[in-house]
């Protein structure tokens, strides 16, 4: 059986929904893979789990990249584009809705249209880096939305933004054909807007980077056109435990799920997020195998979550080459995640 294996996410507990409405959609699994009963299992390092927190110290921004974690809050506040909280409904026709932050790339109602990106949040919930992350999207030329995920299991929509611990703990009881149903609201929402083109792209981080996986695997709607995917990884079958007369046999890359992609996908990594570095080859080695349009990428000494550190200082324990490294994979990803997009896009 395959198990969606959250290769950037910690340990999780199961919270029962609060929002009874959401239930019945919640609960059905879109994906032809078959789900363990907790799909979230622990693969990030200590330090991976630890909420980001932004200090005083912020390291020199560049305009064309997404803001580190430090340097959010301001990129926000003196950010240009117009940028708002909407209510999306959960499914056509649903009272359940849920919120989400969108940012255009120009007026709301210019007669200039922009094809759609999703933003996909990591396992800390919607956060201020995450919609700097929305708002460098905008800029390079796409109508950005970011879903909160975590809307229903919340208690219902908010604009409110959670502490990050709390995210984390709430984030299991979202499973994945409720992330799938959710990618595909924000999706027909952005693409229904007046400025907006017909077609759409996914990136998503950690959490998002696994749920990027599985909307690929999925199909999406009409005019999906790829996913990018940040330390997270796609579907895979669990292993065997040994036993006194045959070896263990560790979890792999589930073929059978990749091989239901239709559209081209990015995988952005850092080799110290070791777990996920080994699971690329197998990656490329299936995907090449069955045909799809596919690369990966792993940087030198880059971290799980290279693009929120860049080279923001830590609190303790300063780590220059690791801050360097974590610059390098940004200055690289982040223009080939917007090639990429214009590419599948049709932005020139």
């Amino acid at each position: 059986m395959a198990t969606l294996i959250l290769a950037g996410a910690c340990t999780l507990q199961r919270s029962a929904p609060s929002t009874p409405g959401f239930s019945r959609s919640s609960q059905l699994a879109s994906t032809g893979a078959g789900m363990s009963a907790d799909e979230h299992v622990a693969h990030m390092s200590s330090a991976d789990m630890v909420a980001p927190t932004a200090t005083m110290t912020v390291a020199q921004q560049n305009p064309t990249l997404p803001a580190s974690n430090n340097g959010a809050a301001e990129r926000l506040k003196n950010s240009p584009r117009h940028a708002e909280w909407v209510k999306i409904a959960y499914e056509p026709g649903s009272a359940d809705s849920l919120m989400a932050w969108v940012v255009y790339p120009f007026s709301k109602n210019a007669r200039q249209k922009a094809p759609v990106v999703v933003v996909v949040h990591e396992i800390f919930g919607l956060s201020t880096w995450v919609r700097g992350v929305a708002d460098q999207v905008a800029a390079d030329g796409f109508i950005a939305v970011a879903p909160d995920f975590l809307s229903r299991v919340r208690g219902g929509p908010s604009t409110v933004e959670m502490p990050a611990a709390t995210a984390r703990g709430l984030i299991a009881g979202v499973n994945t054909g409720e992330r799938n149903t959710i990618i595909k609201a924000a999706a027909n929402y952005a693409m229904m807007l007046p400025s907006a083109q017909q077609k759409y792209a996914v990136i998503g981080y950690c959490w998002g980077g696994t749920t990027t996986w599985a909307h690929g695997v999925n199909g999406g709607l009409k005019g999906f056109a790829g996913g990018v995917a940040y330390y997270g990884a796609p579907y895979t079958k669990g292993g065997t435990p040994a036993t006194a007369t045959t070896s263990a046999v560790p979890a792999s890359v589930d073929a059978d799920s990749l091989g239901k992609i239709s559209q081209p996908m990015l995988m952005l990594n850092g080799t110290a997020d070791a777990r996920i570095a080994a699971l690329m080859p197998a990656i490329d080695s299936v995907m090449k195998a069955k045909g799809k349009t596919y690369t990966g990428v792993n940087y030198e000494g880059a971290v799980h979550g290279f693009l929120r550190a860049q080279n923001d200082p830590r609190a303790e324990n300063r780590n220059a080459a690791e801050e360097a490294a974590n610059l390098a994979a940004t200055q690289d990803g982040w223009p080939r995640t917007i090639a990429f997009l214009k590419q599948r896009l049709g932005v020139k």
